[in-house]
C-alpha cells in the first residue's frame, strides 16, 4: 500500500510540476532555454535538479520545491536585469564574443584563453561550408559557444555556379602543422614529406615547424600559416 501511495504521489508531483516549470520557462525568457550560455546553463541545471529531487523523493515537501523554483526564476531574473543595466556585472557573469580568426589568420591568445583548439575551430569552420582559413575575413565565438563566420569581401559571393568550376575542382585546406607539431600522417596521406615542409616554409624566411601555429595546405601544394606569437594589426580591441 506504501508502494502504491509513493507511486501516486510522484505521478501527482509530476502533473503539477511540469506545467509549472513550463509557465516559469517562459517567464524566465527564450534566451534561457535557447542559447543556454554559461550563468543560464547553471540555472537550468540547478532547476533541474531541484524538480528531479522533489520527483524522485515522496519524502520532500512539495511546497519547498515549488517555493525553490520561484526563488530561482525570481533571481534569474534579477540578475539578468541587472546584467543590462551593468556591463562589468555582464562581463562577469558570461563569456565575451571572442575573435578567433582575423583576415584569414587564427588569433593564438585568444584560442588559449577560451580554451578553444585549432582542431575545434576548424571542424566549426567545416560545419559552415569554409575549408580555407584564409577565405574568412573574421570567425567569433559567441557567447553561448557558437562560431559566427564572416569571409572576406572577394569570397562572399563566390559560388561554384558563379565561376563555373565543377564540384571536383574546388579543395579543401588541409592542416599540416598544429601548434608547432607536423602531422606526420597526414604529410604520407598527401604523398609528401618533413623535408619537403620544411623548404616551403624556407621560402618563407620561416627556420622551423616550432613558429608556426597553424599551417594548411590545399590541392596546389599552397600553404597558409599562422605564425607564433605574431600580433594582427587592425584586430577589434573588443575581440582581444
Amino acid at each position: 500500500m506504501d508502494i502504491l501511495m509513493d507511486s501516486l504521489k510522484v505521478i501527482g508531483r509530476i502533473i503539477t510540476i511540469l506545467p509549472f516549470l513550463l509557465v516559469l520557462g517562459l517567464y524566465m525568457g527564450k534566451r534561457s532555454i535557447g542559447e543556454l550560455p554559461v550563468f543560464d546553463f547553471m540555472v537550468v541545471l540547478v532547476l533541474g535538479s531541484v524538480v528531479g529531487a522533489d520527483i524522485a523523493d515522496p519524502q520532500i515537501d512539495h511546497l519547498h520545491t515549488v517555493v525553490a523554483m520561484i526563488a530561482i526564476g525570481l533571481l534569474q531574473k534579477l540578475l539578468v536585469t541587472a546584467k543590462l543595466r551593468n556591463r562589468r556585472l555582464g562581463k562577469m557573469m558570461t563569456f565575451e564574443p571572442t575573435a578567433v580568426v582575423y583576415k584569414g589568420e587564427f588569433l593564438p591568445e585568444n584560442l588559449r584563453r577560451i580554451n578553444y583548439s585549432i582542431d575545434s575551430i576548424l571542424q566549426m569552420l567545416r560545419e559552415k561550408d569554409v575549408f580555407h582559413v584564409k577565405d574568412v575575413g573574421i570567425a567569433i565565438v559567441e557567447a553561448n559557444g557558437k562560431l559566427s563566420v564572416s569571409l572576406t569581401p572577394e569570397k562572399q559571393t563566390v559560388k561554384v555556379s558563379d565561376l563555373n568550376l565543377s564540384a571536383r575542382q574546388m579543395d579543401y585546406e588541409i592542416p599540416i602543422i598544429l601548434d608547432g607539431e607536423i602531422q606526420t600522417v597526414i604529410l604520407e596521406r598527401l604523398k609528401k614529406d618533413k623535408d619537403w615542409l620544411r623548404e616551403e616554409l624556407e621560402k618563407q624566411q620561416i627556420s622551423g615547424e616550432s613558429k608556426i601555429y597553424y599551417a594548411g595546405v590545399n590541392s596546389k601544394g599552397e600553404l597558409n600559416l599562422t605564425q607564433k606569437g605574431r600580433g594582427i594589426s587592425g584586430v577589434p580591441p573588443i575581440f582581444h
